[in-house]
């Protein structure tokens, strides 16, 4: 097959991935001596059409890169794409005289661009943001043989082995187990507790300014409850307290045997004292129990 009725343009792996596979694979493997050639050709008489033999001769590498990233479920055909992308960029700064093969010098390249097609699609938020997150991330990929989250031992083995801390290698591996939660969400079955994040949004009513309002509103009420209290003498003060403002309400009998009246007396002194107080106060109350 001849490369020269090709063009980078026309060799898409988007459009049929299994053709593009097949075209890239029939494309012969340069020897050293003819790839030393072309990339002296490029690197010191800028002949572009010797730069895209060097890519063309390259693509069934990025192919084979790609599908060491077939776990992360994003697709192959745009992991190459990303893959070709890099090794452009290799082939622009491959120097011939540094005595390396193309191949050893662009697979740096090739795997920075899946790396970073890789961290931004692979979530809605990043994973991995610094350089030293991103190589824990994908070093932690490859170290997880099982679907067990890391022991102790294995946890302080991976952060010995990347020079992190366990701290760091813990929250990278919670971050590898988490999924991205659709904003709807699904029709939850009847029953079925709702968890999509739109479901947790504050309810429309909640205007700052009603809450401003409904806040100054308690304040205001609780002080005068408070300065209605102190009008009441100590017994009344604490029938009312002891059977409407505590959390464990007493009961008639009770106070009746801690004053040693009868229970008709108490609730009589209850009711009393709730007519005062509601003439202090512009709350009504709702009897207990």
């Amino acid at each position: 097959m001849s490369t020269n009725l090709l063009s980078l343009n026309s060799l898409s792996p988007g459009h049929d991935l299994d053709a593009y596979r097949r075209t890239v694979s029939a494309f012969p493997i340069l020897t050293p001596e003819e790839e030393k050639a072309l990339a002296e050709r490029f690197y010191y008489e800028n002949d572009l059409e010797a730069a895209r033999e060097l890519v063309l001769r390259h693509l069934r590498f990025v192919v084979h890169l790609a599908r060491s990233y077939q776990g992360y479920g994003l697709p192959q055909a745009d992991l190459i794409q990303e893959g070709n992308v890099g090794l452009m960029k290799a082939v622009k700064r491959f120097n011939p005289e540094v005595g390396v093969r193309l191949v050893s010098f662009a697979v740096h390249w090739i795997k920075a661009e899946m790396h970073e097609f890789i961290l931004r699609n692979w979530r809605i938020v990043k994973v991995a943001t610094t350089k030293a997150q991103r190589k824990l991330f994908f070093n932690l990929r490859g170290a997880k043989k099982r679907l067990a989250w890391l022991t102790q031992d294995e946890t302080k083995a991976v952060a010995d082995e990347l020079g992190v801390s366990t701290d760091e290698v813990t929250r990278m591996e919670s971050r590898l187990a988490a999924s991205d939660l659709a904003f709807d969400g699904y029709e939850a079955d009847e029953g079925d507790t709702p968890t999509a994040p739109v479901h947790f949004l504050s309810s429309e009513g909640a205007d700052p300014a009603d809450l401003v309002a409904a806040e100054n509103w308690y304040e205001s009420s609780r002080h005068e409850l408070n300065e209605a209290l102190a009008g009441l003498d100590a017994r009344s003060r604490d029938i009312i307290a002891s059977r409407w403002l505590k959390s464990d309400k007493v009961t008639l009998r009770e106070l009746a045997d801690r004053y040693e009246v009868s229970a008709e007396r108490i609730r009589q002194l209850e009711q009393n004292a709730l007519k005062k107080l509601k003439l202090s106060v512009r709350t009504g109350v709702e009897e207990p129990a």
